[in-house]
C-alpha cells in the first residue's frame, strides 16, 4: 500500500541528524554520479508555471516533486517515490515541509563543511520556514551559543527567537537591524524574500560562512556583488541548476562563475573548502533536483521501522 505524509507526519518523523546525514549522503551520491539531478523543468501555464523536480538514485527508486507558482494560500507540494524495479509509488508526502526541511538539512551540510568548527553564533536575516529549517539544521551541526534573528516585522522576529529557544534550547534574541544582526556572526543565513541586498559583504566578520537561501538573480538578489568579490570559498549544491535562471543567477557569470564548485565535490574531497580561518564562505541554495524524493525514502524507511 501505498504511504501517505503529510505535513504532520514529516514534523513529527523527521530529526535535523537525519535529515542532514540524508542529504550528505544524496549530495556525495550526485558527486558520484548515483544521483541523476537534471535541472527542474517548468511548464508555464496561464497566470502561473508548475515546477517539477525528478531524480533516480540507482536501481533503487526514481520519483519528482511538483509545486506552482500561482501563489494560492492553500497551493501544495506533491512529492512521489516510485520503486525503480516495479515502478510502483511506495510514498507521498503532500505539502511543503519536505522542501523546506530538504532545504535546510542541505544548508545543515553547508555549514558542516564550510563553517570553522569553533562557530558557535548564528546570525539569520527572516523569519519564515526557510528560515526555521536553516537554523533547525545548523543547530544539528554546530553548538550553538546564541541565535540572533532580524525580521522586517518584530512580532515575527520575537516568535521565531521564542521558538528557537523553545525547540532547539539555544539562546535567541532579536537583533535591531540586518547589519547588526550578522556583526562578529560566524555563521550567517539569508533566507529572506526581499529582491535588494538585506546585507554588505562589509557587514561580514572575518572567517564568516554564509548560507544564501532567498532570491539570487541579477535584478533580483538578497546579497550583491560585493559579497561574491568578498566571499573567498564559493559553492552550490546544485550545479546543473546554475544556468538554468532568467534573468542570469549572480554567481553565473564571470568572474565567479569560474569559481563556484559543488558542494558534493567538497565532501568528496575533490575541491578545497575553507583553507584560513579568516576566509569568507559563501553557499548558494539552488535546490539539488531529487533530494526532496531520497529524503521522502529515508523517511518512509523509517516510519516502516517504527
Amino acid at each position: 500500500m501505498t504511504m501517505l505524509l503529510t505535513d504532520a507526519d514529516v514534523a513529527a518523523g523527521l530529526d535535523a541528524p537525519t535529515a542532514v546525514a540524508a542529504m550528505r549522503a544524496a549530495l556525495l551520491a550526485a558527486h558520484h554520479g548515483r544521483l541523476v539531478a537534471p535541472p527542474r523543468a517548468t511548464t508555464p501555464l496561464d497566470g502561473g508555471r508548475l515546477v517539477f523536480t525528478a531524480g533516480r538514485l540507482g536501481d533503487e527508486w526514481y520519483g519528482y516533486r511538483s509545486y506552482d507558482t500561482f501563489g494560492r494560500t492553500g497551493s501544495e507540494q506533491l512529492v512521489v517515490l516510485h520503486e525503480a524495479e516495479t515502478g510502483r509509488i511506495r510514498a507521498i508526502a503532500v505539502g511543503s515541509e519536505i522542501g523546506s526541511r530538504r532545504t535546510g538539512a542541505i544548508g545543515g551540510v553547508a555549514v558542516d563543511a564550510l563553517a570553522r568548527p569553533e562557530a558557535a553564533t548564528l546570525a539569520v536575516i527572516g523569519a519564515g520556514g526557510q528560515a526555521w529549517t536553516q537554523v533547525w539544521a545548523a543547530a544539528s551541526v554546530r553548538r550553538l551559543r546564541e541565535v540572533r534573528v532580524y525580521c522586517r516585522t518584530a512580532a515575527r522576529g520575537e516568535l521565531f527567537a521564542a521558538r528557537v529557544r523553545a525547540e532547539l534550547d539555544v539562546p535567541a534574541r532579536v537583533a535591531t537591524g540586518a547589519a547588526a544582526a550578522v556583526r562578529d556572526a560566524d555563521v550567517v543565513v539569508l533566507a529572506t524574500t526581499s529582491a535588494t541586498p538585506v546585507i554588505g559583504a562589509a557587514d561580514l566578520a572575518p572567517g564568516a560562512h554564509v548560507n544564501a537561501v532567498g532570491f539570487k538573480q541579477q535584478g533580483r538578489a538578497e546579497f550583491g556583488t560585493d559579497l561574491l568579490d568578498r566571499a573567498e570559498v564559493l559553492v552550490t549544491d546544485a550545479p546543473e541548476q546554475v544556468g538554468g535562471y532568467d534573468p542570469p543567477m549572480l554567481a553565473a557569470v564571470p568572474p565567479h562563475r569560474d569559481r563556484l564548485v559543488p558542494l558534493g565535490a567538497v565532501l568528496a574531497g575533490a575541491a578545497p573548502a575553507r583553507t584560513r580561518p579568516e576566509q569568507v564562505s559563501l553557499f548558494c541554495s539552488l535546490g539539488l533536483a531529487g533530494t526532496e524524493v531520497f529524503l521522502l525514502d529515508r523517511l518512509a524507511r523509517a516510519t516502516v521501522r517504527t
